[in-house]
């Protein structure tokens, strides 16, 4: 009943962009005004730079001054602000999510995007969304690693580049290119808070360059640190607080999170035909979450420790760091060559705290009496990712007569290394001898739950420490055999340690037959190689089952489970995609872009729904018996999916006498389909190992349309910013009957004084008119447990109106 509604507000505020734009065309037509600044990008072709708007797929530019001109101060939200192809949905109470939230692009997977820093891969995080949250069963990047102060601008090629690029970019890519500025030094400071009092943020940041020598070289280095507060939107709960009144039990908002950061840019020239480079960066993220409460006669409290019950909390302590060194050189007849080597490693620590192992509580020591105590806090273990890459590449152009075509080719080794190490024995053991034969009963019989309570450790039995390696070769090329027309090829062959090899191709074309009006096109088929997280990641947990120990397993690939159930060894995903669109210039200061693509990806690796046995036995439960495992889920390769979709980016600048005014929009629409599921085993079916919920969170998990609509007004010292964001509708059904939770418009503004031409302060509000996901009406208990807004798939998050002030002084 809301999508008509919805659809004629995008469509009225479209047309006033559009209006906007026509009337200040008017305006500054007699003035010939000068094209708008552009800058150039790298990303979709290595031969020579371009202005976004003339290559051959489509890039979006996020330039230094939309990041100072918008609210959010982590990356991922900036990048949901500014780029309507990016979602970074808000997750809480699912354990290390709440603390490296999934970062999608055109809304596919956190891992069917790839991320590079300046133009070198970035590693991807050690954390798997296991939980039922956006992006679940996959390890992308932690966007939020990288600290905006480094960052000069950030190109977003929303096309797919496995061929050019290699795993990770069927959806497209993110480069985000580092400050170089020299003599100059930096100075940033904000503070915000929410309307509801909570939340408080506090950020500063330092950027510094210094030259090197007197041929360019440099040095760019970025402090930065942030302090966020939690917030709490939980109703109240009327379920577990009986027979006492309601009261608020649960913690639904952000986390309380401290981030710090050291991060640089380098170059230092040898000759004038060569140079040294090397940048990265170490960042470190303490946060603190919570799980579900645990109520008062619950088995899993303990009266005498808290007789109202207890909200078990999770601390996270994230580690990342990275470093890239290489060394460049003109090479005869305009060729160059690149040789590089990347290291990053991310790491996520789990500590447990106001919590209990209730077994350790009521074992019985030898004279029959229980020990009546257990450690209220454990760390629970530590996941661990690294990866180094390899690269040497050459370009250079080749001449055919009187044309030439630009050739670029090269050769890379990646080994990537996964790790889980156990946590201390109290956070898993079922009692101090963590037999399962032994009784350890509560006071009302039931049999005592083993672990500590909200987050279980990692066992000895989970634990790994294992990778893989592999090499690729690629071959680019480039050429306009006339002066309107540019054709491109990418090809690339990828060899992997534990599955095999593929080849992918891509085919680009850009048409110009004015200068007003361009149109371009793509074709390409990708890959992306399962993640050593995916193929290695388990976890073991001791749960009751009608009253009967048992464990709860995430089995990995090639366990005695998964072969049991006839679950074939992880593949890689394989994909087509294609893309057209158009470029129009009806005036040197307006633009406008139009692109259509589809994205088939073939045996999508997806984690599986929770199997669990018969109620009156059955094959499955027959599978599962041995085994003492109450219910089973793995990483399969499951279904189909096809993604199509539309965007469209509009601009205008009008230049007055003293100001200037640029209008700009930018209108996506997606679909995501599940086209088939399927499944290797004999005894599950596709709709089985991946159930209605699960295919729900994938189709309309995220919006289906987000536009970004703004106004940027700078008059003399004076600067307005707005910015209006559109989040179509979401749904989602795993803990409820199928809920839609409506669009949203969300309107940020801000207003900066410029004291000088290197002093500015700024105020500004995110959410302006304190917009709010809409109330779960269709959730059956959970809005009674607080849960009345919004869970597995919020967009917009339930924090509602902030503001803002900040200030900047360079030097």
């Amino acid at each position: 009943m809301t999508r008509a509604p919805h659809f004629k507000r995008t469509l009225v505020a479209s047309a006033i962009l559009l209006l906007a734009a026509g009337q200040a065309s008017a305006q500054t037509a007699a003035a010939d005004a000068p094209a708008p600044e552009q800058t150039v990008v790298v990303l979709g072709s290595r031969s020579v730079a371009k202005t976004a708007l003339d290559t051959s797929a489509p890039v979006g530019l996020i330039s230094l001054k939309d990041m100072q001109t918008a609210g959010p101060l982590e990356l991922g939200k900036l990048l949901q602000t500014l780029d309507p192809s990016f979602n970074f949905s808000s997750t809480f109470i699912s354990d290390g999510t709440d603390s490296i939230r999934p970062a999608t692009l055109r809304s596919l997977g956190p891992d069917q995007v790839l991320v590079l820093v300046n133009g070198k891969r970035r590693h991807q995080q050690a954390l798997v969304n296991v939980q039922q949250t956006i992006g679940r069963g996959s390890a992308g990047t932690d966007i939020n690693a990288i600290p905006l102060g480094a960052i000069h601008h950030i190109e977003v090629l929303r096309d797919g580049a496995a061929a050019q690029y290699g795993s990770d970019a069927i959806a497209g890519v993110i480069n985000i290119v580092l400050k170089s500025q020299v003599n100059e030094t930096q100075l940033s400071g904000s503070y915000g808070t929410t309307s509801e009092g909570d939340g408080d943020l506090y950020s500063g940041t330092a950027n510094t360059g210094f030259a090197l020598g007197q041929d360019g070289g440099f040095i760019n280095l970025t402090a930065e640190a942030r302090k966020r507060g939690e917030t709490n939107r939980a109703g109240p709960d009327s379920l577990r607080t009986q027979p006492g009144p309601p009261r608020v039990t649960q913690h639904i908002g952000d986390s309380n999170t401290k981030d710090g950061y050291l991060w640089w840019n380098a170059a230092l020239p040898i000759d004038k035909a060569s140079e040294f480079y090397a940048f990265g960066g170490i960042s470190k993220r303490k946060s603190d979450s919570y799980g579900f409460f645990r109520s008062a006669g619950d088995d899993r409290t303990i009266p005498s420790l808290a007789p109202n019950g207890y909200l078990p909390s999770i601390h996270t302590d994230i580690k990342d760091a990275s470093f890239a060194f290489g060394y460049r050189r003109d090479l005869p007849n305009d060729w160059k060559a690149d040789v590089s080597i990347n290291y990053g490693a991310s790491e996520l620590g789990f500590h447990e705290a106001d919590s209990v192992n209730v077994s350790y509580w009521y074992e019985k020591k030898a004279d029959g009496t229980i020990y009546g105590e257990s450690p209220r806090d454990a760390n629970t273990g530590t996941l661990k990712f690294n990866q180094l890459t390899f690269n040497a590449d050459v370009k250079g152009p080749v001449k055919f007569g009187d044309s030439s075509v630009f050739l670029a080719t090269g050769f890379e080794y990646r080994a990537d290394h996964y790790q889980i190490v156990a946590g201390d024995p109290v956070s898993y053991q079922y009692g101090r001898t963590n037999n399962p034969a032994i009784a350890i009963t509560t006071p009302s019989g039931a049999t005592a739950a083993s672990g500590i309570q909200g987050f279980p450790g990692y066992t000895p039995a989970t634990a790994v420490d294992s990778g893989r390696h592999n090499i690729a070769l690629f071959l680019d090329a480039e050429t306009k055999p006339v002066d309107t027309l540019t054709l491109a090829g990418a090809v690339r062959y990828e060899k992997y340690s534990d599955f095999g090899s593929t080849v992918t191709g891509k085919l680009s074309a850009r048409f110009d037959p004015t200068k007003q009006i361009g149109f371009r096109g793509s074709l390409s088929t990708g890959f992306r190689a399962p993640s050593v997280q995916q193929e290695f990641y388990s976890s073991v947990s001791t749960n009751l089952n009608n009253g009967v120990l048992t464990e709860t397993l995430t089995a990995r690939q090639g366990s005695a489970v998964t072969k049991a159930f006839g679950i074939a060894p992880l593949k890689e995903e394989t994909s087509t995609s294609g893309s057209v669109g158009m470029v129009l210039r009806p005036a040197k200061n307006m633009s406008l872009t139009a692109d259509l693509y589809e994205i088939k990806i073939k045996d999508r690796i997806v984690f599986s729904s929770e199997i669990a046995p018969e109620a009156g036995g059955g094959p499955i439960a027959n599978i599962l018996k041995p085994f003492a495992v109450g219910q089973a889920q793995f990483f399969t390769n499951a279904v189909d999916t096809r993604t199509r979709g539309l965007d469209i980016v509009a601009e205008h600048t009008s230049k007055f006498a003293a100001s200037t005014l640029v209008l700009s929009g930018q209108l996506g629409f997606n679909k995501t389909e599940v086209t088939k599921r399927h499944s290797t085993s004999s005894v599950l079916t596709g709709e089985q190992l991946f159930d209605k919920s699960q295919v729900t969170l994938i189709e309309h998990g995220q919006p289906r349309k987000h536009h970004v609509i703004a106004a940027d007004y700078t008059a003399g010292q004076w600067n307005l910013n707005t910015r209006a964001n559109y989040y179509g509708e979401v749904e989602a059904e795993n803990f409820s009957p199928l809920q839609k939770w409506d669009a949203k418009w969300l309107v940020d503004a801000s207003v900066r004084y410029a004291y000088t031409k290197r002093t500015f302060f700024s105020i500004g509000v995110n959410n302006l008119f304190n917009q709010l996901p809409s109330e779960w009406t269709n959730g059956g208990n959970f809005p009674k447990l607080g849960f009345t807004r919004c869970w597995e798939t919020c967009p917009i998050g339930v924090n509602g109106r902030s503001m803002y002030v900040r200030a900047d002084t360079a030097f």
